[in-house]
């Protein structure tokens, strides 16, 4: 897909209360301020704060009740359930797939969430020409998303374990580095799985923005392309962090994980999203945890 060469006019971002969503909305509008853009969102997992100086159009809706007039330039499809505990396989499908079906035609250029769950239980690097291995529904809906994709030209943005400002309506959903961090501020020891050296690749939030812009546009039509930081590290390593940036030294309080399907490990092998998208991620964990704390006026305790 070649690079635009002119700004885009109308763009609509789907899903765009929430926290990737919310974040993309923000910088595409710094980007292009004269853009007409157009979130739509039904709330059930957005929230309306993460949209502060926000200047265009809000659709309050389910993407799949919502009839549009007009076409677009882009479309940034991220309307999805994310909680990847929620096991109503029918509502999982549903909404995840059906949502997607309902934007396909609505731009000459979509870009569409997939998710590192695809992979599912590895222990080596991740690539995306990897076979698709989906451990729980969440998962699977995802797979169809990807199939659908390469017979209509989508781009797909494969996030890895995003963390960062915008999240914390998420509640249980929130990033294990959101979680932690709220349960130390609070004195309490942070509680991780044991022995803690489970590994995933955890990616700011701002660089996962950043990759899903790239992909929009100079993506490959029906190709996806992984979007994390290319390091897995330990759960241990963030309550480190996360210690570092608050200020505190607290021991983790280790517990056997409850479920079968648990990734232990993810890490996105970077080489086609940086050779074909330019993508380069700017923040390691330490970094990138600090950095987040510091914007949630969190930084030395």
């Amino acid at each position: 897909m070649p690079k635009r060469k002119s700004a885009p006019s109308r763009l609509l971002v789907t899903g765009g209360a929430g926290f990737i969503g919310a974040n993309l909305v923000l910088e595409i509008q710094r980007r292009w301020p004269r853009a007409r853009v157009t979130v739509v969102d039904d709330f059930r997992s957005g929230d309306f704060r993460n949209l502060a100086g926000f200047r265009g159009d809000v659709v309050a809706k389910s993407v799949v009740d919502w009839a549009p007039r007009a076409k677009f330039d882009f479309v940034y499809h991220l309307a999805s359930i994310t909680d990847t505990t929620v096991h109503d396989q029918r509502l999982q499908v549903h909404d995840n797939v059906e949502g997607f079906r309902a934007v396909l035609g609505l731009a000459p250029r979509i870009v569409y969430a997939s998710s590192a769950a695809t992979y599912g239980i590895a222990n080596e690097r991740m690539g995306e020409g990897s076979p698709p291995r989906p451990a729980n529904v969440y998962a699977f809906s995802k797979c169809i998303l990807d199939n659908l994709a390469r017979e209509h030209g989508a781009v797909g943005a494969r996030y890895f374990n995003v963390y960062g400002p915008r999240e914390a309506h998420k509640k249980a959903a929130a990033s294990m580095i959101y979680q932690l961090a709220c349960q130390m501020r609070a004195g309490k020891r942070p509680r991780i799985f044991k022995h803690g050296e489970q590994k995933r690749d955890f990616v700011h939030v701002d660089d996962a923005v950043s990759g899903t812009l790239a992909a929009a546009e100079r993506g490959t039509p029906g190709q996806v392309y992984n979007v994390g930081s290319g390091a897995a590290r330990s759960f241990n390593d963030i309550v480190i962090a996360l210690n570092r940036a608050l200020g505190l030294s607290l021991e983790p309080d280790y517990f056997d994980c409850p479920y079968d399907f648990y990734q232990s490990f993810t890490e996105a092998d970077l080489a086609k999203s940086r050779r074909a998208l330019g993508y380069a991620p700017r923040f390691d964990l330490e970094s990138g945890v600090a950095d987040y704390m510091a914007r949630l006026g969190w930084a030395g305790g």
